[in-house]
């Protein structure tokens, strides 16, 4: 039976959706008014007959009809109406607390934001600073607030499981000083997309757990409960074990079932792995025992962070980023990079102030004043071109070929299919100015899938025409998936793993590119910006 509070929940939901839709003030107010009330209505409103609804203070006739369709059908045709008129991921948006309807509306209609994941990637791109309503506080306030709301719907992007899974190790740490914890799980084969955040401890034998605040027993493991944060699965072992549980813990059920053990007690993962003829393979490779073999089967050295030489695809100012080049300049080289490469928004961006030719004039000037002031680190000047709904780049010839890299990307009339698609990215791959395919797939990581393309023939035009391809290191793309990484090796076409930077703490997001290109096995000199500006230079001059 439906309790007054759901009852009362489905006239919020139809106030919300039809204020978002700008229909009548009177209705919704009306609407909200049944809210409060039934809310807080002693009796079971499923009980009361339409003669008795209709005796509730402020409850009228077609209010009481509907609540009556709600105990009848559980749904309200009404609230169905404008639902069907609304994109699925824009209904969501009005279950965020602190966001609203006129909000959500704005955001829909002036940004064309359809998601949690797009309103979360806007937000990251300072897409709200500049709309009405909006500002700085008013935007951090919201990404905070999305990001609470996604981790509580079960699945995480890795930094933010990696934040609460860091907390979590502090707690435990402060409970058993001294005691050994790790991470396990997904967490440490690096996973794009968190579901189960785990670790595993050994905390003192005296030590009740059952007894401790947020603690539960359920699987064979122990559960770590907190209202401010997702579950955590926490396994305890042993120290003499410690070794063996690692690996059991690390692994996906299929890559352990695939190795027998007889060997149990190790207090190192190394030791136990020896002790039972195991390969050593990494633990971001332990998806399955065929993607771990290839991945260490590959010759040459598997790229790590330390690697990368040069950031590629940054914004700055000048379009839709929060600092200036200078200071990109110089995040860039703090974090050892000896090249920056540019790339603000091309001129049909206009909701990312994409910048004009006679802007592309001024921009190129102020980037030759501070190659001299920083040499000798060097600032490329680039651009991420619009690829356009005929698949040709944004700009004149005359201004294409000014750039020293043009990464071309996929931004706007996202909904396509796989023809249309294929033929707007064939289109920029065939020509002559496009050095880098960026984010191919446009995807938006626990929020949009991206517009479906033939990966095979898509790097494969890529290694006919020298184009390298980008694995976009924002964690909320991760942009070519790392499992097609391996094709792309095996066809010869460099990958780019590119910060897309839109402020100076951006360019760290470079790791979570390096961490999913080491779980494909990504070798070192089959990335791009692993090579010295040396090189780099030759390689945009071919």
């Amino acid at each position: 039976m439906m309790t007054n509070k759901e009852i009362a929940g489905w006239f919020r939901k139809l106030a919300d959706i039809m204020e978002l839709h700008g229909e009548n003030p009177f209705k919704i107010r009306s609407y909200q008014s049944a809210y409060v009330t039934l809310r807080k209505w002693g009796e079971p409103l499923a009980d009361l007959s339409l003669d008795q609804l209709n005796e509730i203070s402020g409850i009228g006739k077609a209010i009481s009809e509907k609540i009556r369709e709600l105990v009848e059908t559980g749904t309200l045709a009404t609230y169905q109406k404008y639902a069907d008129q609304t994109p699925e991921g824009v209904v969501e948006l009005l279950d965020v607390p602190g966001i609203g309807p006129k909000k959500v509306r704005l955001l829909w209609k002036e940004l064309g934001v359809e998601s949690l994941g797009e309103l979360l990637y806007a937000c990251n791109e300072n897409r709200l600073i500049e709309l009405k309503g909006f500002g700085v506080k008013t935007q951090e306030d919201l990404q905070a607030k999305l990001a609470f709301y996604l981790q509580n719907k079960g699945q995480m992007r890795y930094p933010d499981a990696l934040q609460v899974a860091r907390e979590v190790l502090m707690e435990l740490e402060a409970l058993a000083p001294g005691a050994r914890v790790e991470l396990t799980g997904e967490l440490r084969r690096g996973c794009q997309v968190i579901s189960e955040i785990a670790m595993l401890w050994n905390p003192p034998a005296t030590m009740d757990l059952a007894g401790l605040p947020g603690f539960k027993r359920e699987e064979e493991s122990w559960w770590y409960l907190r209202e401010d944060h997702p579950a955590v699965r926490v396994f305890t072992t042993s120290l003499d074990q410690w070794g063996e549980q690692l690996w059991l813990t690390t692994g996906t059920p299929a890559y352990v079932r695939s190795f027998p053990v007889t060997a149990r007690t190790a207090a190192e993962e190394s030791d136990f792995m020896r002790a039972n003829d195991l390969p050593l393979h990494l633990p971001e490779w332990r998806e399955s025992r065929e993607w771990a073999e290839a991945a260490a089967g590959r010759p040459g050295e598997l790229i790590d962070v330390h690697h990368i030489r040069g950031m590629i695809h940054a914004h700055s100012k000048w379009s839709d980023g929060v600092h200036t080049v200078e200071e990109m300049a110089l995040a860039a080289r703090s974090a050892g990079a000896e090249y920056l490469v540019m790339t603000d928004h091309s001129q049909s961006a206009f909701y990312a102030n994409g910048l004009k030719p006679d802007r592309v004039v001024a921009q190129r000037k102020e980037i030759e004043a501070l190659n001299r002031q920083l040499a000798p680190f060097r600032i490329f000047h680039g651009i991420e071109s619009d690829i356009l709904y005929s698949g040709e780049l944004d700009y004149e010839e005359d201004v294409l070929s000014s750039f020293d890299v043009v990464i071309a990307s996929v931004h706007s009339q996202l909904k396509m299919d796989e023809d249309r698609a294929m033929t707007r990215l064939l289109g920029a791959i065939q020509n002559r100015h496009t050095r880098i395919l960026g984010h191919p797939t446009g995807r938006l990581l626990l929020s949009r899938s991206g517009y479906p393309v033939d990966h095979r023939k898509l790097i494969e035009a890529c290694a006919e025409h020298g184009v390298a391809i980008e694995l976009n290191a924002n964690p909320a793309r991760l942009d070519l998936d790392y499992t097609w990484l391996p094709y792309a090796m095996e066809c010869g076409v460099l990958v780019a793993i590119n910060p897309d930077a839109h402020s100076m703490a951006g360019i760290q997001d470079v790791q979570y590119g390096v961490q999913v290109a080491r779980k494909a096995g990504l070798r070192v000199d089959n990335c791009l910006n692993t090579m010295d500006i040396g090189r780099f230079l030759e390689w945009i001059s071919d």
